[in-house]
């Protein structure tokens, strides 16, 4: 099974917060991860390494434990969608606009359109935009 994963749920992998029912479907998300590939848009490892600069700057985190989640990350079949900046200027921009998502999320639904994927996310905006787009959400 493959899945497109969104940096919402992979950065409540890292921090374990939030309310039970995020924590639970993060949860699911990562045990699917065991035998599941996910492709993400070429952004998400610079998202995922913005939210570690953050929080290690402001000393939520060490950097040992960061490594530690990074290294667990490289451990997983995670491939990049080389084809997302291809898109990004159009498709990609159709969908922020319509949807009023920011252009990092819009490329998530995007690449879940264009492969016909399943999205795992937690984001609220993003699960309606996906709703109402017709991709199926990850469960």
């Amino acid at each position: 099974m493959n899945i497109v994963l969104d940096n919402s749920v992979t950065m409540r992998w890292f921090f374990g917060d939030g309310k039970q029912q995020e924590l639970s479907y993060a949860g699911k998300v990562l045990d699917a991860m065991k035998t599941a590939s996910a492709i993400v848009p070429v952004t998400w490892g610079l998202e995922v390494a913005n939210v570690i600069a953050r929080a290690e700057a402001k000393g939520l985190v060490t950097e040992a434990r960061s490594e530690t989640f990074l290294e667990m990350l490289e451990g997983m079949e995670i491939e990049a969608d080389t084809a997302t900046f291809a898109h990004a200027m159009s498709h990609t921009l159709q969908l922020a606009r319509r949807y009023k998502l920011s252009a990092y999320d819009a490329s998530y639904l995007e690449l879940s359109m264009r492969l016909g994927l399943p999205l795992a996310t937690l984001d609220e905006d993003l699960q309606k935009a996906a709703k109402k787009a017709g991709v199926k959400r990850f469960a």
